[in-house]
């Protein structure tokens, strides 16, 4: 067996899931899946002017499509000058569950003063420590996504362990509108042209790969200088990661690789699936990422040998009833 000289993680793509999944098919037994137990908190900022509310407008709508189709519970936050006091309190209920997951998607403009970063409401704006204070106390998995301007300010504020950060700029100072939110939507939503691997679903981590290169090609036809450059975090250190990064193959990038498990519109294998089921298949395919990195430094045959344990333990996972 020739020797495997890959040493970054696999980023692109979870072939192997998709690889086990049909070499197995033809002897597993799925029991058939619980509620997901996830929930998404929209809140829709001030557009200042129509032709914004109407951008606005069609990211809520594909995002609670999205969630209709996921069957998954949306509370979307947008009418008035009380938004500020009616997103606290709600993220103040959230905080009292500790399972599943929770997503907090801001879609709106962001402003940056050289001292706070603020996301736009109708009343009072929230500023990225207030949000970060209540926040705070969330223990459950937590996804936040904000593709407008100065977005990046919010990353140091909301990071930390078991939380994946989303954000439409690479610093504060990117203050111009930015148009990531507005192709990560549908994306997210269950486009398939964002489908890297062909599983028939989306992940966190191919829409915001989609969504950049979408941004991108936006600036390029436009021939514009780009004003924005999305980042992703998910291993809650604070410092996210831009999308081009993760073509560079000789790049050893710790970004990437939970976000690439999630996604909000599962397909239909996946709902086979229960909630714990999923969490414990998550959980060795990140061991057998961690074992990829260490590869160079191991003998092949220990090597293997590993690799081995941990396919049979995913192998177990899909056929546990």
């Amino acid at each position: 067996m020739k020797k495997d000289k890959t040493k970054n993680l696999n980023h692109q793509s979870w072939g192997l899931r998709m690889t086990l999944w049909f070499s197995l098919m033809t002897c597993l037994t799925f029991s058939f899946a619980s509620v997901r137990d996830v929930e998404v908190i929209l809140v829709t900022g001030a557009p200042g002017q129509a032709e914004y509310a109407e951008v606005f407008e069609k990211q809520v709508t594909a995002w609670r499509s999205a969630c209709e189709k996921a069957s998954i519970a949306v509370t979307i936050i947008g009418k008035d000058e009380h938004d500020a006091e009616v997103l606290e309190a709600a993220l103040k209920k959230a905080a009292k569950k500790s399972t599943g997951q929770l997503w907090l998607v801001l879609i709106g403009h962001g402003t940056f003063d050289n001292r706070d970063v603020k996301f736009n409401l109708r009343g009072p704006d929230v500023t990225a420590k207030q949000l970060g204070v209540w926040c705070q106390p969330i223990k459950r998995e937590f996804i936040f996504i904000d593709g407008g301007s100065s977005s990046a300010g919010f990353l140091q504020p909301l990071a930390g362990k078991g939380r994946i950060l989303l954000t439409g700029t690479k610093s504060a100072d990117e203050i111009q509108y930015a148009r990531f939110g507005e192709f990560f939507a549908p994306a997210i939503a269950g486009d398939l042209a964002a489908d890297l691997n062909q599983d028939q679903q989306v992940s966190l981590f191919e829409a915001f790969r989609h969504a950049s290169k979408q941004v991108a090609s936006f600036y390029e036809t436009e021939e514009r200088i780009a004003t924005e450059h999305a980042l992703i975090d998910d291993n809650g250190d604070g410092v996210g990661t831009r999308s081009e990064l993760f073509t560079t193959a000789t790049q050893d990038l710790k970004d990437g690789q939970r976000s690439a498990q999630i996604a909000l519109v599962i397909s239909e294998e996946e709902k086979k699936l229960t909630d714990i089921q999923r969490g414990k298949r998550d959980a060795l395919e990140l061991k057998l990422e961690a074992l990829k990195a260490k590869r160079a430094e191991m003998e092949e045959d220990a090597y293997y040998r590993q690799v081995e344990v941990i396919l049979r333990e995913i192998s177990a996972v899909y056929s546990t009833p």
